[in-house]
């Protein structure tokens, strides 16, 4: 074996360079973690609060620093939870008195009315259904779009259009989009993680990063067909337990080899993704144990999120352990309320399924909405409630409502929006959106807004042509803005 010695001569002679691999190493201090990290650093879009100066938003200071997105898989219906309908109840068994969609999921009846009674609530007088007494004490920090809809009525089109902004392509998600836009805050911890998230109806498209270089897609932890307590992101410990200092040298040398095969292929989007994934997959482990360790919360902040109740402590968990992602740095966190296939759907036995889907989250977001304010971080984390649409004001069945992309509810809190307030309106019976209508490219654009990004700057050039989250649609509700 050529020694040290050997080739350092050989480069003072002027002869060819062979540098021994084990010398290199040991001779580049950290090895190539460094270089790893610095591809990190570098493929960071600044790493600042606010978006580069080619994304921002002009004329605008965001409050907004990062997401929060709880999704409710399915679609919780409007008039049952935060769109009152006092006709709905006059006009219980009646003709809807004018046409129903053209494209319809499944045949529906007459008018039913909710099955809940609505109280005011706040300084606000938002009315809120029975269904949701413990988020209801919220209502003066929400801000209510009554007037979303979109374009699919199947749960796959219209997750991947709200999860991506298309319901034909394959695009990338909102968190990858955000990330893409804004960079991390905390090298450590991946900038987008999705929790407990669906695999049905588009899957792991929901979160993915698509033709956005590979470090922007979505980190799940679990699925929605494991138990909260025991979602754990895949492969964070390694299979036989190492030292660290091993494994640093370990990585560091196939990252050697990763970084001379780039050099001598040139630009290579998939592998550069490997070099940073690998380094971040090693920090993380130092760091996603610790954030993941619910037990270290006191009693008391496990109780506000519910987790002494087993029918909130799935969903509770959820968003405690959003909470401790966001507050160290995570740019994008998203929390599902699923089960492995549906879970909001209630075609049938509507009474039975949205009381138990709202018994499990409706403490929990209370919990952690107390949470945020009380740490200080709801002023700068934009908290969005949704499901992919809502339901038809009119009976599936005797005891059920259809799927309706027409018109329905969305609420968010906190990131610069209006403190109770309410935009947009449906009509009388709660079917279509009538007032200061909101596409899901117009909600899309808003939220970037809200980030201090416009929308129409954030692209990404791919098979010679710019792409963007909202396509050529999408116009910024500048009228939530606080």
């Amino acid at each position: 074996m050529r020694s040290e010695g050997d080739s350092m001569a050989k480069i003072s002679q002027g002869g060819p360079i062979a540098i021994d691999r084990r010398a290199m190493l040991r001779q580049s201090a950290i090895g190539f973690g460094s270089l790893a990290a610095s591809v990190l650093l570098s493929q960071s879009q600044g790493l600042g609060q606010t978006a580069p100066e080619r994304f921002a938003l002009e004329g605008f200071i965001p409050k907004a620093k990062r997401i929060l997105f709880l999704f409710m898989k399915g679609g919780p219906s409007q008039v049952d939870t935060f769109d009152y309908k006092p006709m709905l109840e006059r006009d219980h068994g009646k003709e809807l008195p004018f046409d129903k969609p053209r494209v319809q999921f499944a045949p529906t009846s007459t008018l039913l009315r909710s099955p809940w009674k609505f109280s005011q609530y706040g300084q606000s007088g938002t009315w809120v259904s029975q269904l949701f007494p413990e988020v209801a004490r919220h209502v003066d920090s929400l801000c209510m779009i009554h007037s979303l809809h979109g374009t699919n009525a199947a749960h796959g089109g219209a997750l991947l259009k709200l999860h991506t902004g298309s319901d034909a392509f394959v695009r990338p998600s909102l968190g990858a989009w955000v990330q893409y836009g804004l960079g991390t805050e905390n090298q450590d911890l991946p900038g987008f993680v999705t929790i407990c998230p669906t695999l049905a109806h588009g899957g792991v498209n929901n979160w993915g990063s698509a033709f956005l270089p590979a470090r922007f897609q979505g980190v799940p932890v679990g699925n929605a067909s494991t138990p909260s307590d025991q979602a754990k992101i895949r492969f964070i410990e390694p299979a036989v337990p190492r030292d660290r200092t091993l494994q640093r040298w370990q990585l560091d040398w196939i990252q050697q080899r990763n970084q001379e095969h780039l050099a001598a292929q040139g630009q290579d989007a998939a592998l550069e993704g490997r070099i940073a994934a690998m380094e971040l997959a090693f920090r993380m482990q130092g760091e996603m144990p610790e954030a993941q360790d619910l037990a270290s919360e006191s009693l008391a902040t496990q109780q506000l999120y519910g987790l002494d109740d087993p029918v909130t402590a799935n969903f509770g968990r959820q968003c405690l352990l959003a909470r401790r992602l966001l507050e160290r740095g995570v740019r994008f966190v998203q929390v599902s309320h699923s089960d492995a296939f549906v879970q909001w759907d209630q075609h049938g036995d509507l009474k039975k399924g949205h009381e138990k889907n709202a018994r499990e989250v409706d403490r929990p977001i209370a919990g952690l909405l107390d949470d945020l304010k009380q740490r200080g971080l709801l002023e700068e984390t934009l908290v969005l409630w949704s499901g992919e649409f809502g339901r038809t004001p009119t009976a599936q069945g005797t005891d059920g409502r259809d799927h309706n992309p027409e018109g329905f509810t969305v609420w968010m809190a906190g990131g610069g929006v209006k403190p109770g307030f309410h935009y947009g309106a449906t009509d009388e019976y709660g079917f279509y959106a009538v007032e200061n209508k909101v596409h899901l490219h117009d909600l899309h654009a808003t939220l970037l807004g809200l980030l201090g990004i416009d929308h129409t700057k954030l692209t990404y050039r791919y098979a010679g042509r710019d792409f963007r989250l909202t396509d050529v649609h999408g116009r910024v509700v500048r009228e939530i803005f606080a």
